[in-house]
């Protein structure tokens, strides 16, 4: 019997929180103080629940790292994507035909530009 109760499956899903946020504090507010709150939310990079009730109970925010925009994040992504690229037509062209060395030099100096430039973008904006 004790067998059958160790062998049911989970339902998998999201774990369940240790700590279950369910409870709701209506707040009433101008539609200019809205637009600060919500502001400053935004700022800190928080939702407004979480931004008031850091506020409320430690009267501070901890900023968050800001997060790169979106289209520098696709750049980096499409050039890391060529550089992957790259190495793999190297690999493809030396199983089937022998590039030179030059060749070979060539094509991983250009994979660790594209490298480094991708890592190069991202640090000067941040």
């Amino acid at each position: 019997m004790e067998q059958l109760e160790k062998q049911t499956k989970s339902k998998g899903g999201r774990p369940k929180k240790a700590v279950k946020k369910d409870q709701l504090i209506p707040v009433k507010c101008s539609s200019y103080e809205r637009r600060v709150i919500v502001g400053k939310a935004k700022s800190a990079n928080v939702s407004t629940s979480e931004y008031m009730r850091e506020i409320a109970l430690t009267g501070k925010i901890d900023r968050r790292e800001k997060a790169l925009p979106k289209e520098v994040l696709q750049l980096t992504a499409m050039l890391n994507h060529i550089a992957a690229y790259l190495n793999q037509i190297a690999k493809k062209r030396n199983g089937i035909e022998e590039l030179s060395a030059l060749e070979r030099a060539n094509l991983k100096l250009q994979s660790v530009e594209l490298k480094q430039l991708a890592k190069t973008i991202k640090s000067h904006l941040q």
